[in-house]
């Protein structure tokens, strides 16, 4: 693990927590488990040009889909 890896890991953690709190409090599934996704993933990827693109990906996701 590098410096970049960790500062993404904690940028989008916090997201994820946000995320996760949102999706507790309104009880919307899709942003709940994105933000619990957004916790947890920077432990498992070590490429930082894959961990960026996943966290856009799991970022954007809520605004697109709407269940």
């Amino acid at each position: 693990m590098d410096t970049t890896t960790i500062f993404l890991g904690l940028l989008f953690g916090a997201f994820g927590f946000g995320y996760f709190r949102y999706g507790k409090k309104q009880g919307a599934i899709v942003p709940l488990v994105c933000g619990i996704t957004l916790m947890v993933f920077p432990f498992f990827v070590e490429n930082t040009l894959l961990l960026v693109m996943i966290g856009i990906a799991l970022i954007a996701t809520p605004y697109f889909v709407r269940v």
